[in-house]
C-alpha cells in the first residue's frame, strides 16, 4: 500500500530560509564588527596580553690587568620571575613544588605573590643555575618565566678582592674600583618588542627598539702575576706569625704604577656570603699606621736638604739614650759616634731625634709633606685616608724628637710606598696609578737627586750584615730598604706587646725599578721586629717579581748569613 506524500506548506520553507538568512547576516555583521569596526581595540587588547617591551641587558665592562688578562667579567645567568595574577591561580601543590625547586619557603613564596598581586612582574629568585632554570620552565606554570641577566665573576677570587671590590645583585659597583668606575663599566640596557605565550615565554621577536650598549673595559696597572705572588707570601706570613692583619704594595718607581696591592684577611667576592666588614676594606689605602723607623730616611733627607748636615756628619748617640723634656729616647744598644749611614743601617732612634731637633721644624714638616705624608695620594681609590701630619707650629720638642723616628704622624701603606718610590726615582715622586690612562702623569720633586742617591746608598747598607734588613736581601740583586717596628697606639696610649712590623725597600739598588712596602699588624710570638717578620716577605716577593719582570741582576754577591742581624728598637 503506498503512503501519500505530505506537502510542506510554502510558508514553513520561507520561515526556515529566512532564519538561515538572518543567521548569516548576523554572523556577517559580527565579523564586520570584529574585523573592521573593532579591529584596533581588539588588536590592542591582544597586544596588551601578549605583546611586551622587554629590556635587553647590557653586560658590564671587563676589568683587565696590564697584560690584558681578565680580572672581572660578567657572565649571563637567568632569574626567575612571575606575574602574580596568573601564577596565584595555579594549584597550591604546584606552587609548593616551585618553592622547593627555588629553595624558598612555600609561605614566603605565596606571601610575596599576594603582596604584589597588582603587579605584572615580580622576581622570585635571582641568578639561578641553568639546570634550575630548565626545571622551572619544564613545570609549565602560567606567569612564571626566566629573565636574562648578568652576574659578575672574579677569576682571581680573594687575591684581588680589595682592589676590585664587588658588585651587588643588580651588577652595580659597591666597593673598590667597581664602585669608583661604576659609570664607566656600566652598560646601557636595550629594548625590544616581543610576543609572549601564556607561560610568559618569548615566542617571537617583533621589533628591536634600542640595541644594548655594553660597558667599557677598564685596564689596570696591576700585574696579576705579581698580585698573586705578593698575596701568597703575605698570607703565608700572616698565618705563620699568627698576625692580626697585613698589607703589601708594589709600585713601579719610574712612573707610579701600582703593580700589586694585597691585604689579609681577605674574602672571596664570588661568594658574598663570606663577606665580613673587617675583611672587606682595603687596608693598604684606608688604614692609618705610625710608620716607625721607616720614616728615618726622610728625617735624614730633611737634614741633608737643610745644608746643616752631610752624609759623613757625625752624631754622638752614647750612652744609647737621651732626655727630651720629661721623656727618654732609647736605642736598643749604645752605638756611640755614628754617621748618617750608620743611623739608617743600625736604626738609631737617638740619632734620628738629634737630627729632628737640630733642624728647623718647618724644614722637617716640609720634607714630610712633600713626600706625601698628611695628604691623599690622588690614587682615586674610594675611601682613601689622607694620613695625619700636625702643623709644625704646634710641635713640642718631644714631638719633634719622636717625629724623627716615626711617631706622632700617621700614614697609609700606599703613602709609604709612594714616598719610597720618590727616593728610588732620584727624588721625583709620581701620583700612584691603578688605572691605565693616556692622561699626563703628575710628578714633582720631593728632594734633590743627590740626597735621594745618598739615601739609596744608606738604605743599601741597611740591607747588609751591618744593617737591620739583611733578611730582605735577594740573591743576585742589590737591595735597599729600611725596617720598622712600631708600638701600636690603642685608646690614646701605646700598648705593650702589640707591634706593627714594617719593611719598605727597592730593587735593584743600582737602578731602582720596583718599590715594595710590607706591614704586618700584631705578629704573635717572640718575633715581631720588622727585620724578622716583614723583611723576609719582601725578599720572597721581590725575588720572584724581579725575574717575572725580566729585570737583570746587578751582580750583588750571593746572599749572606742573616743569623746575627741587628734589630731596630721599638719605642
Amino acid at each position: 500500500m503506498s503512503v501519500p506524500m505530505t506537502t510542506v506548506p510554502r510558508w514553513r520553507l520561507g520561515v526556515v530560509l529566512g532564519a538561515f538568512v538572518l543567521a548569516f547576516v548576523a554572523v556577517l555583521a559580527r565579523a564586520v564588527d570584529l574585523q573592521v569596526l573593532q579591529q584596533d581595540f581588539l588588536q590592542g587588547q591582544g597586544d596588551a596580553r601578549h605583546l611586551r617591551v622587554v629590556s635587553l641587558p647590557a653586560h658590564r665592562g671587563m676589568i683587565l690587568d696590564r697584560h690584558g688578562e681578565p680580572m672581572a667579567v660578567s657572565t649571563p645567568v637567568d632569574s626567575v620571575w612571575a606575574n602574580p595574577r596568573e601564577t596565584l591561580q595555579y594549584p597550591d601543590h604546584q606552587l609548593l613544588d616551585l618553592a622547593r625547586l627555588l629553595d624558598m619557603n612555600p609561605r614566603e613564596l605565596h606571601q610575596r605573590l599576594l603582596e604584589r598581586a597588582e603587579r605584572e612582574f615580580v622576581y622570585l629568585r635571582r641568578h639561578v643555575t641553568p639546570d634550575v632554570g630548565r626545571q622551572v620552565m619544564a613545570m609549565g606554570i602560567p606567569g612564571v618565566a626566566l629573565q636574562r641577566e648578568y652576574r659578575r665573576y672574579y677569576p682571581m677570587g680573594e687575591v684581588s678582592a680589595h682592589v676590585l671590590g664587588f658588585t651587588n645583585i643588580d651588577d652595580r659597583g659597591q666597593e673598590g674600583l667597581e664602585l669608583a668606575y661604576n659609570t664607566w663599566l656600566t652598560g646601557e640596557p636595550g629594548a625590544k618588542r616581543v610576543v609572549r605565550d601564556r607561560l610568559g615565554r618569548v615566542i617571537r621577536d617583533v621589533e628591536n627598539i634600542r640595541p644594548a650598549r655594553p660597558g667599557q673595559d677598564l685596564v689596570l696597572t696591576i700585574d696579576q702575576r705579581l698580585q698573586y705572588l705578593a698575596y701568597r707570601e703575605l698570607k703565608a706570613a700572616v698565618q705563620a706569625h699568627g698576625a692580626l692583619a697585613g698589607s703589601a704594595v708594589i709600585m713601579d718607581a719610574r712612573n707610579g704604577d701600582i703593580l700589586a696591592m694585597v691585604n689579609q684577611p681577605s674574602y672571596n667576592p664570588n661568594n658574598r656570603g663570606t663577606l665580613r666588614g673587617e675583611s672587606a676594606r682595603n687596608r693598604a689605602v684606608t688604614d692609618l699606621i705610625e710608620p716607625g723607623s721607616t720614616i728615618k730616611p726622610f728625617t735624614v733627607a730633611a737634614a741633608l736638604e737643610s745644608g746643616q748636615f752631610q752624609k759623613e756628619s757625625l752624631l754622638q748617640t752614647s750612652p744609647g739614650r737621651m732626655r727630651v723634656g720629661r721623656h727618654t729616647v732609647t736605642d736598643i744598644r749604645n752605638y756611640g759616634l755614628i754617621d748618617l749611614t750608620t743611623l739608617i743601617s743600625k736604626s738609631s732612634n737617638v740619632g734620628a731625634s738629634q737630627l729632628a731637633l737640630a733642624i728647623e721644624p718647618q724644614q722637617l714638616w716640609e720634607t714630610f709633606y712633600r713626600a706625601g705624608f698628611g695628604r691623599g695620594t690622588g690614587s682615586g681609590f674610594p675611601g682613601e685616608a689622607g694620613g695625619n701630619l700636625r702643623d709644625f707650629f704646634h710641635w713640642r720638642d718631644v714631638e719633634r724628637a719622636t717625629m724623627g723616628f716615626g711617631y706622632g704622624l700617621s700614614v697609609t701603606p700606599l703613602q709609604l710606598a709612594q714616598a719610597y718610590a720618590a727616593i728610588a726615582n732620584e727624588g721625583i715622586m709620581y701620583t700612584p696609578r691603578l688605572v691605565v690612562s693616556d692622561a699626563p702623569r703628575e710628578a714633582y720633586r720631593v728632594m734633590s737627586a743627590d740626597a735621594a742617591r745618598d739615601l739609596v746608598h744608606m738604605l743599601e747598607v741597611a740591607v747588609s750584615r751591618e744593617g737591620t734588613g739583611i733578611r730582605a736581601a735577594v740573591e743576585g740583586y742589590r737591595v735597599a730598604g729600611k725596617t720598622g717596628t712600631a708600638r701600636k697606639l690603642v685608646d690614646g696610649g701605646y700598648a705593650r706587646g702589640r707591634y706593627l712590623s714594617l719593611f719598605a725597600g727597592m730593587a735593584p739598588a743600582s737602578d731602582p725599578r720596583l718599590v715594595m712596602v710590607v706591614i704586618i699588624d700584631e705578629p704573635g710570638g717572640d718575633q715581631y721586629y720588622g727585620g724578622q717578620v716583614a723583611a723576609p716577605i719582601f725578599s720572597g716577593v721581590m725575588r720572584g717579581a724581579l725575574r717575572l719582570m725580566d729585570i737583570p741582576p746587578d751582580n750583588l754577591p750571593g746572599l749572606r748569613s742573616a743569623s746575627r742581624a741587628p734589630q731596630e728598637a721599638p719605642t
